[in-house]
């Protein structure tokens, strides 16, 4: 199984990070907190109060919010993006520049009609991105026996695994019905990616074959639960205002290198961080079998320490926790960790390769800055 990405106790991702632009972290901010505001009024459209609370559980509840951050960013390089447009000059004094404005340029100019229209259905997007998101987290957990999520109680902790799984699969039609409400290109976008999330769960689950290279499954899985999502973040909000194909895919190919680099982190948090860093015990994936890179690297290695990790991780003793802080430390001396690190830095080159096909200004700096942000997270 796959190491579950988990949310550090702190601000939204855009807080953290480090760009030339103000005024666009703080329209980012806006647009997150009206991204929340809209997933917690799609919560309460559920007729049973019971349903509305189990659903909005983890709204507002803190997060990185990653994918609507990624989805309003991805909006910045569309044509139709509001702020993009140019200020819209005062009508005229006189009445035959005021008649010829009902019939000429303001009557047509889209900034001086559809900027509301256009806002709304970014912050859709970005609403989208998160319900979709949310909705692997509770059916995650489930998987995995995660008992907290962000800072809580699990869903599966709290109310159990049944209504877990279903709580999932109703913010996941809730998905679907705001993707119909967006138009067909967005719902070809959630349902291929919602078809490749619950793919990569299914392989997670199954497992390798004896056929199949454990690196290579590895890799297939983050594919579909992890880089998926985040790659449709981006292109759901660049789909929404109008950018140019190549700027879609250039930000598909990003996505899907920043996704993969990001659960790399977070196998490695699993391994070097604190609980009060990650929010959850340290090596509480390895105690639960989760095959993350840096166990796949040090059961591929020769070295004795390989061996002795991998008599340890199928004794009795690991599945019981007494044997995390050796296997900790196994990780540590065979090299497992540095080498995953040089998988994860080499994900990020070809994520930041990935930006050459864009134009450059803030919203690119502000995918750079993710790439740093993701190189830095357990450092």
């Amino acid at each position: 199984m796959v190491a579950s990405a988990r949310t550090e106790p702190r601000g939204s991702m855009a807080m953290e990070l480090t760009i030339g632009d103000p005024t666009l972290m703080a329209r980012l901010e806006r647009g997150m907190d009206a991204s929340e505001e809209r997933l917690r009024a799609l919560a309460a459209e559920a007729r049973d109060p019971y349903v509305a609370e189990v659903a909005g559980h983890l709204f507002g509840r803190g997060g990185k919010r990653l994918r609507p951050l990624l989805a309003l960013v991805g909006a910045e390089f569309g044509e139709r993006c509001p702020e993009r447009r140019p200020e819209r000059r005062p009508a005229a004094a006189d009445p035959s520049a005021a008649g010829a404005s009902a019939t000429g340029t303001a009557a047509t100019d889209p900034s001086a009609t559809d900027a509301p229209a256009a806002v709304d259905t970014t912050v859709d997007a970005a609403a989208l991105a998160e319900l979709v998101h949310v909705a692997s987290l509770f059916h995650d957990d489930v998987m995995d026996q995660g008992l907290t999520r962000r800072g809580v109680p699990s869903v599966n902790a709290r109310w159990g695994n049944t209504t877990a799984v279903l709580a999932g699969n109703w913010l996941l039609s809730k998905a679907a019905q705001l993707a119909a409400e967006l138009g067909p290109e967005t719902i070809r976008l959630q349902s291929k990616v919602t078809n490749r999330l619950i793919m990569g769960q299914i392989r997670e689950l199954v497992g390798p074959s004896d056929d199949d290279d454990p690196l290579s499954h590895y890799f297939t899985v983050v594919a579909g639960k992890t880089a998926a999502l985040i790659a449709m973040a981006l292109q759901l909000g660049a789909v929404r205002t109008g950018a140019p194909d190549r700027v879609v895919q250039a930000l598909a190919e990003y996505g899907e290198h920043l996704g993969i680099a990001f659960q790399i982190s977070d196998d490695i948090l699993d391994v070097t961080s604190t609980s009060e860093v990650s929010g959850k015990e340290q090596g509480k994936d390895l105690a639960i079998g989760v095959a993350s890179l840096p166990v796949l690297l040090a059961l591929a290695d020769e070295r004795p320490e390989a061996g002795e990790l991998r008599a340890l991780l199928t004794a009795a003793t690991a599945a019981e926790g007494t044997g995390l802080p050796k296997a900790v430390a196994l990780l540590h001396r065979c090299g497992a960790l540095a080498e995953a690190r040089t998988v994860l830095h080499a994900r990020l080159l070809r994520a930041r390769t990935a930006l050459n096909g864009l134009p450059d200004g803030p919203a690119t700096q502000v995918l750079h800055a993710l790439c740093d942000f993701v190189a830095r997270r357990d450092h």
